[in-house]
């Protein structure tokens, strides 16, 4: 007597595959196109307020700059604790360094030569533009009898503050790309908003920037991020 024959099963149905990135729906680029636009119109008042010299911008910044400075030099542990913070943590050669090395670990490891140009030449663009604004607009930094720290190049914008913004940014969209967890997500968000912030309060707290410089620097990180989110990186968008 011959065996009965067991039905095959009948095939799963295919999950459907993510949108390769360069097939990103055209409303979501335009979307961050927009918000960069802005984005960038919002640190544009900044820049020309600091450009005419307007007077009750020049009058609030002295104010917050010189009751820091106080408090600045009235608290050195917390003061040598913001300048270990700003000059080697939330230093802008340490961000590009670690962009670099984020870099090489797409090319090495995900062989992601695309992903890896588009997060090096952002940072690149940002850093740019930041010192092309420097040189154009040519801001004094605040001035001290007693200072708690130096800096060089002109004041507007923050280069700490505006690499800070733009750095945490595109780690924050890569990482949603990849479609990171809720935990990895929630840390990430996190520590990029506590980098952020934390940069600009130290830079005001060390006497080196006006309040408007790290605005500016955090407005203007903000529409570069922005921008970058409207063009193709390559990245697979599992978090899409």
């Amino acid at each position: 007597m011959r065996p009965a024959r067991v039905p095959s099963p009948a095939p799963s149905p295919r999950s459907p595959r993510p949108p390769h990135p360069s097939r990103r729906p055209p409303a979501r680029r335009a979307a961050a196109v927009r918000l960069a636009a802005v984005l960038g119109l919002c640190a544009a008042v900044p820049a020309v307020l600091v450009a005419l010299r307007w007077r009750p911008l020049t009058a609030f910044d002295g104010a917050v700059a010189r009751a820091a400075h106080r408090r600045a030099v009235a608290e050195p542990g917390i003061t040598r604790a913001c300048r270990v913070l700003t000059d080697w943590v939330w230093d802008p050669l340490t961000l590009r360094l670690l962009c670099a090395v984020v870099a090489v670990w797409l090319v090495r490891r995900a062989a992601a030569w695309r992903t890896a140009a588009w997060l090096v030449g952002t940072c690149a663009l940002g850093t740019l533009l930041q010192q092309g604004l420097k040189a154009a607009l040519g801001r004094d930094r605040p001035v001290w009898p007693d200072p708690v720290d130096s800096a060089a190049y002109a004041s507007f914008p923050s280069g700490h503050a505006m690499t800070a913004t733009v750095v945490c940014g595109l780690f924050l969209r890569l990482l949603h790309q990849y479609g990171a967890g809720r935990g990895p997500w929630s840390t990430a968000v996190a520590l990029a908003v506590l980098s952020v912030a934390g940069v600009g309060l130290t830079r005001v707290w060390l006497g080196v920037h006006w309040p408007s410089d790290v605005l500016g620097g955090w407005l203007l990180g903000a529409a570069v991020v922005a921008a970058a989110c409207a063009v193709p990186n390559g990245f697979p968008a599992r978090g899409d």
